[in-house]
């Protein structure tokens, strides 16, 4: 890391011509750099154990390179300091000047961005960390850092004590080699006590853990009396078992340690041109498309993020990955993915994985396939939308809300020729009990994907036909009331056409299945359009209004059709009183609503309150009971 000043270097003009320049170096501000790291690059001030335990792994990978099976440990050790040591490559006076003197540069590459370092070119695509800035994540938790550094590939080479401070200064000495007894770098923090949480005992356990339990290197945390941890193992997709049986039970076992819950199954992942192995998850609940599962990368073993929603396509949100990789590139605050071609090509690939484990369930195992559907049908329903052969296979096995109950649409079309699909789930719930007394066959289209796979039935089953249902077909399996009973009804019709109509409504007289149904709404997308439009132009005014009223459609209206069977409605078509049947009319109105299950606007829910009232009204005076006077009731004494 430079010092907070710098020196100046004159030009090669005069310093009096008119003409002469004065060239400078940039001045680093140390404090104000910690700063902007600790808030806006690093997400929290724990990721100083992850650089730390990164730079030990490159420093290990880079003797590793120029001296196989070498010893590989990093050692964590707790109390009043904190310190990592290494088995790795060292630090050289020159280096330290080089590397820990200088912000940005990395012994990883060179100033152009390539890879730097005498005899180590098998190991520089292992490198972790290549930004040069990761030794500065440790002035968030502290203002003093000292590295006691011995080169391993000069055993006569003395060991170098570089010290360094949150202020920008350091100073630098050279050791006798005993001062460092083996090769390595240890690397050692004073904690600052506003951060001191981060390095207790116990949280330097849990991050080391957390960051480093993939690393290929024995991780020791060495507590403050002596006490030994272990934070890192093999993980199960590299293990060697005894039986298929014992791999999957050892991938479950994992999973509940890291996530705490069985999975419905594990699907093992494996890139070898992306250098990526790991599991996926499949989780055994539901949960919703939009929340997007996070996932966890790990990067050489080191872990890279725990929350990666961009690793697999939006469709595969039933799955939870654990991966390590060697070809993800890193953002720079090593938290993220970087989005790169890579990226893109890794995620189709899992993706390609993903769906050969679903379509190969049907022939392995058909009741985890059904397992699998009945909890995470929506997924299922997402992919096969755009892929024939997942549809043709899981069709069988997806469910659907139709007039037969839910059913899958093989069975539903053994028993309907014609398939008739809603738009919206409150078309359905409009004509569903008429439609099914009727004999029609329809489907709820109004989930999400189901009317685009109904609609592609007739590819996949030959001589089934799909149309969008219309209202109009409903009303077509109404039949027709008599013409005496129709002209019996003409007063309270009249009467009743002027009350809805006002809600841009018409109403009709018909017979029709089932009798304890009174009243159907039937309604379509166009009619909604234009009562929105009407309302909206009562509404407003001037020219807005002018532009609503020029929109104007001859879409046909809304109907409530009033079963002429029932009995309810039968003895409403004989009342005569005009307030009774505006109220009885906007009951029936009301009722209808409600059976439609949509959301009602504030009008719709003053209709069914003074509908309600006045049919109450009316009760109790027919029964000879007058109606309470409020000056009464509120009266000192009253009890409710």
């Amino acid at each position: 890391m430079s010092q907070s000043s710098s020196s100046s270097s004159s030009s090669s003009h005069p310093s009096s011509s008119p003409s002469a320049e004065t060239a400078h170096t940039f001045q680093v501000d140390l404090r104000g750099l910690v700063d902007l790291l600790s808030h806006h690059l690093y997400s929290s001030p724990r990721v100083y154990l992850r650089e730390l335990l990164q730079n030990a792994v490159d420093a290990i990978t880079a003797r590793q390179a120029a001296e196989p099976g070498c010893a590989a440990a990093i050692t964590v050790r707790t109390g009043d300091t904190l310190s990592v040591t290494d088995t790795g490559i060292g630090l050289s006076e020159a280096d330290v000047h080089r590397f820990l003197a200088t912000i940005g540069r990395s012994s990883k590459r060179t100033a152009d961005g390539r890879f730097d370092g005498a005899g180590l070119d098998a190991a520089r695509g292992e490198f972790i960390g290549q930004f040069g800035i990761g030794l500065l994540a440790c002035f968030v938790v502290a203002d003093e850092i000292t590295v006691l550094s011995r080169r391993a590939d000069d055993p006569a080479a003395p060991a170098v004590e570089w010290r360094g401070h949150s202020d920008g200064r350091y100073t630098l000495r050279t050791l006798p080699a005993s001062a460092a007894p083996e090769p390595g770098t240890t690397v050692t923090l004073i904690p600052r006590a506003d951060n001191a949480e981060w390095t207790r005992p116990d949280q330097v356990v849990a991050l080391a853990r957390h960051y480093g339990a993939l690393l290929r290197h024995d991780v020791t945390v060495v507590g403050p009396r002596g006490e030994t941890t272990r934070v890192n193992d093999t993980p199960p997709w590299e293990r060697s078992h005894a039986s298929p049986l014992a791999r999957r039970e050892a991938m479950t076992a994992y999973c509940r340690g890291l996530f705490d819950f069985t999975p419905l199954d594990t699907i093992e992942l494996d890139l070898p041109a992306a250098g990526l192995r790991g599991v996926a998850y499949v989780l055994p609940t539901a949960v919703s498309p939009a929340q997007r599962a996070g996932h966890r990368v790990h990067l050489k073993g080191m872990l890279l993020t725990d929350q990666a929603p961009e690793l697999l396509p939006d469709w595969a949100f039933f799955v939870r990955c654990v991966v390590d990789t060697t070809s993800l590139r890193p953002t720079a605050s090593r938290e993220a993915l970087y989005e790169d071609g890579t990226l893109a090509a890794v995620r189709d690939a899992l993706a390609t994985r993903i769906r050969d484990w679903l379509t190969g369930l049907a022939a392995s195992d058909p009741a985890l396939l059904h397992r699998f559907i009945d909890t995470h049908h929506l997924a299922v329903k997402a992919l096969a939308r755009y892929d024939d052969e997942l549809l043709r296979i899981v069709l069988p096995w997806l469910p659907f809300e139709t007039t037969d109950g839910n059913v899958t649409l093989e069975e539903f079309a053994r028993g309907h020729a014609t398939i008739l699909v809603s738009r919206s789930v409150e078309e359905f719930r409009q004509v569903a009990p008429i439609a099914a007394a009727a004999g029609l066959g329809v489907v709820n289209g109004g989930y999400t994907y189901d009317r685009d796979l109904v609609h592609r039935l007739p590819e996949l089953r030959p001589g089934t036909a799909v149309t969008d249902l219309d209202p109009a077909t409903v009303t077509a399996h109404l039949d027709a009331v008599e013409p005496a009973a129709e002209l019996r009804a003409a007063a309270f019709l009249a009467i009743a056409r002027e009350t809805i109509g006002a809600h841009d409504c018409d109403v009709v007289l018909r017979d029709f299945q089932p009798v304890t149904a009174p009243a159907l709404l039937l309604d379509n997308r166009e009619a909604r359009h234009e009562r929105t439009r009407s309302t909206l132009s009562a509404e407003s005014d001037g020219l807005w209004a002018d532009i609503l009223g020029s929109l104007r459609s001859e879409t046909p209206r809304a109907q409530l059709v009033l079963n002429h069977l029932n009995p309810l409605v039968r003895q409403a078509l004989t009342v005569t009183e005009r307030g009774l049947a505006v109220t009885t009319t906007e009951a029936l109105y009301g009722q209808a609503l409600l059976l439609s299950r949509r959301p009602l606007k504030a009008g719709e829910s003053a209709l069914l309150n003074r509908a309600f009232i006045g049919l109450l009204t009316h009760a109790m005076h027919h029964n000879g009971t007058a109606a309470p006077d409020a000056a009464t009731d509120s009266a000192p004494g009253k009890e409710l």
